[in-house]
Parts: C-alpha cells; sequence; structure tokens
C-alpha cells in the first residue's frame, strides 16, 4: 500500500494538498514565529533553574561521590560519625561509655528519621524499619533499653564489654539502614 493509496483510503489528500500550500504556510509563519520563541524561552527558563537550583549539583555530587568512592552516598558521613562514637570508648572510662551509647541511639533514631521510618517513640521507629533490620530487632530494642537504663538511672553500672556489645548492635544497625 502507497501513501497516496493510503491518503485516498481515509479522504484526507485534499487536505493535505491544503495544508501544505505556500499561501496557508504563508499564512501561518507569524504564528509559527510566536511558538517557536515560545519554546525557546521556556527552553531558557528551564536551563536557567536547573543550573541554578541545588537539585542538579546535588545528583551529580552524588554520582562523583558514589563513582569515586565505590560506595553508595552518605556512607563516608555515617562511617565518619560512627568513629566518632567509637573514638568515645577509647578513654575506657565508664562516663564516656554511657555519652557513646547514648549517641549512637541518638544517630540510629536520626539515620531512622532520614530513611523515612518516623514514629512517635523509637520503638515504633525500628518496628517500621524491621525488614532492614536484619532480624535484629530484640537486640536493637534491648539496646535502647540500655540507653533508657542510663539516661533515667545516674547509677546504673555499665561494663565495657557491655558496651562494646552495645555499640556493635547500634552500629550494625545504622549500616543497614544507611545502605538501603
Amino acid at each position: 500500500m502507497t501513501w497516496d493509496s493510503f491518503y485516498n483510503f481515509l479522504h484526507i489528500k485534499g487536505f493535505i494538498y491544503f495544508i501544505s500550500s505556500s499561501q496557508i504556510q504563508d499564512m501561518l509563519f507569524p504564528i509559527k514565529l510566536i511558538f517557536v520563541f515560545f519554546a525557546f524561552f521556556f527552553l531558557i527558563f528551564v536551563i536557567y533553574f536547573m543550573l541554578n537550583s541545588s537539585w542538579l549539583q546535588y545528583k551529580f555530587l552524588e554520582d562523583v561521590t558514589e563513582f569515586f568512592s565505590w560506595k553508595a552516598y552518605g556512607q563516608r558521613q555515617i562511617s565518619r560519625q560512627l568513629g566518632k562514637i567509637r573514638k568515645r570508648t577509647e578513654s575506657g572510662t565508664e562516663s564516656d561509655y554511657k555519652l557513646a551509647i547514648i549517641d549512637a541511639d541518638d544517630f540510629l533514631a536520626q539515620v531512622l528519621d532520614n530513611g523515612g521510618y518516623e514514629g512517635k517513640d523509637f520503638d515504633e521507629s525500628a518496628r517500621k524499619a524491621e525488614k532492614l533490620l536484619q532480624s535484629s530487632l530484640d537486640d536493637i530494642l534491648k539496646a535502647h533499653q540500655t540507653r533508657n537504663s542510663i539516661v533515667f538511672n545516674p547509677d546504673f553500672k555499665l561494663s565495657a564489654d557491655q558496651a562494646k556489645k552495645v555499640l556493635d548492635i547500634y552500629e550494625s544497625a545504622v549500616k543497614n539502614i544507611g545502605m538501603e
């Protein structure tokens, strides 16, 4: 089937000849110019706002960072924060262990909120992220209870081994949620 027979079949051959005539094209030229002007204007508008917004810079920065570090974007900040928390335990004093656990709990709560697992309290947030926590939800809730004991009971005793176990639980939870 040729185009000519197709046009005859649809009875639009006359219309196509009319639209493509030079008289109609000359009459439509100003309208074409207006549409070209608007298209150019909106193209410049979009380019201007893309260049001046932080979204494009953020996406570019995210891609470059992931490419050169071979890690998910944000992992460096997570590792740095976990390193600061671990550094508190180097002094060997019980008060620094307690502060490290409180900081780790706060950091996990922040990571949960940033990941979209918000709740009215820590337990609800952690339960929302249960799939990412890889069956360690009970350990995390026990670690949170330890944190609450530290905060609300000034006489609470904490050994170095217990503090390191609790910090390991928080660290694995933060890494699991942060890798999402």
